[in-house]
């Protein structure tokens, strides 16, 4: 038995190749049925697809068999050049595609390490598959075991906790700022993807009111529409500021929009209530003096930029911790597996031995010729002690084995030697 991945990611091919074997929501169960009679070789399987990745779990019997027919089927199916999928793809066995799966579930195979997405994406798949009684209990407790590695390394590390983009690392800095953004304003002066990204996460932090200034008061009420907010007129600026806790600009203006008198005045209006200021322009949008009057707090794209650097390193720092915990989930793994094989293994090893046993007590009572009955079953008792004898003490090591880590290679070492995956 052969736990492989079959697989492409952001890291092996590019997106005109991953798009090609894209699989939709919609699709997956088709794909599990078209599997089902084209690569009947997979005994267990789970296809999870998403933009960076696109990647069949599966148990089988033989590898390249297994292989083979999946190369077939995703040429097949997707019309995808096989020279290409070969270049581009990537084959993990055993314990490499066990611990695969657990960097992909826990995030740290992911384009940015820590990301929350993947887990969710992850489950869905597994969900799919089982609906559809594609897997058994050897891949149920595979994904399940996936999915509490996930938790510990989220609970157990850091490695979600430090901002990663430059948007999500604006609303971590107001965080620290307010403490809490529940019940906050937000306030949008231009537009920009990374305005909108901010904003989301803002949003998704509890903020409760965004207002959206632009010289085009059209493009105002389209973005407000998008966040359900509420459009204002640019030349009202210096009248809207004061409702606002976070102001977020990004206009492409060849001057300061927002300068420091006019945040003097508005944070005297506030009676001194905190205001956090984002500038992600170029040139910048908020005057730089702004940052030194007292409880106003300005950061630009530089700061930003800074502050996902510096949680980039710390990331690295929490993966290696979360590596050492997929590393003992692995083995965690192969111990439950080889205690699942170890019977019919056993079973199997005393088969073997017992049907060579009985062949060459056959043999050997029909060249004596004539013998008692007494003499025939001696004999037959004597070389059933002798196979006892001589494979008594390579199962009571083989049952120790499997306790520990070197179990599964144990048990492989057996499988082989005895012919028994004959």
């Amino acid at each position: 038995m052969n736990l492989i991945v079959f697989g492409i990611n952001h890291k092996t091919a590019p997106v005109e190749v991953r798009e090609k074997l894209a699989i939709s929501e919609k699709a997956l169960e088709e794909n599990l049925r078209l599997l089902e009679e084209r690569a009947p070789g997979l005994r267990e399987k789970v296809v999870l697809s998403t933009c960076n990745r696109t990647e069949i779990y599966a148990r089988v019997s033989d590898v390249t068999g297994g292989v083979d027919e999946l190369k077939r089927f995703l040429c097949g199916y997707h019309e995808v050049d096989r020279a290409a999928l070969d270049r581009a793809a990537y084959v993990l066995v055993l314990e490499d595609a066990v611990e695969h799966l657990f960097k992909v579930a826990s995030s740290l195979d992911s384009m940015i390490v820590g990301e929350p997405q993947i887990l969710g994406q992850v489950k869905g798949a597994y969900r799919a598959a089982k609906d559809y009684s594609a897997t058994g209990a050897i891949m149920n407790r595979l994904f399940e075991q996936s999915f509490n590695v996930a938790k510990r390394i989220r609970t157990e590390t850091g490695i979600a906790e430090n901002a990663v983009s430059v948007s999500f690392a604006a609303v971590e800095l107001a965080k620290k700022i307010f403490g809490d953004l529940e019940g906050k304003t937000a306030l949008l002066i231009g537009a920009g993807e990374m305005i909108e990204l901010a904003v989301k996460h803002l949003m998704a932090q509890g903020v409760e009111t965004v207002l959206v200034a632009n010289r085009t008061y059209d493009r105002a009420k389209e973005l407000a529409v998008q966040f359900n907010g509420e459009a204002v007129k640019f030349d009202h600026l210096h009248e809207e500021l004061k409702r606002c806790d976070i102001v977020i600009s990004s206009t492409g203006a060849p001057h300061f929009v927002v300068r420091r008198d006019l945040a003097e005045n508005v944070i005297g209006q506030r009676q001194n209530r905190p205001m956090f200021f984002i500038d992600i322009a170029v040139p910048r949008d908020i005057e730089p003096s702004v940052n030194e009057i007292d409880n106003c707090y300005l950061y630009n794209i530089d700061d930003l930029h800074q502050v996902v650097e510096a949680n980039m390193v710390e990331r690295a720092r929490e993966a290696q911790r979360a590596e050492e915990i997929v590393k003992g989930e692995v083995e965690q793994f192969f111990v439950w597996l080889d205690r699942l094989e170890m019977a019919p293994t056993i079973i199997a090893l005393r088969q073997n031995v017992e049907a060579i046993r009985k062949a060459e007590v056959e043999k050997t009572l029909n060249r004596l010729g004539a013998l008692s009955a007494e003499d025939r079953e001696s004999i037959d008792r004597m070389t059933q002690s002798m196979i006892n004898k001589i494979i008594h003490h390579p199962i009571a090591n083989l049952k120790r084995k499997a306790e520990t880590e070197e179990g599964h290679n144990y048990l492989k070492a057996v499988r082989y030697l005895f012919g028994l995956d004959k």
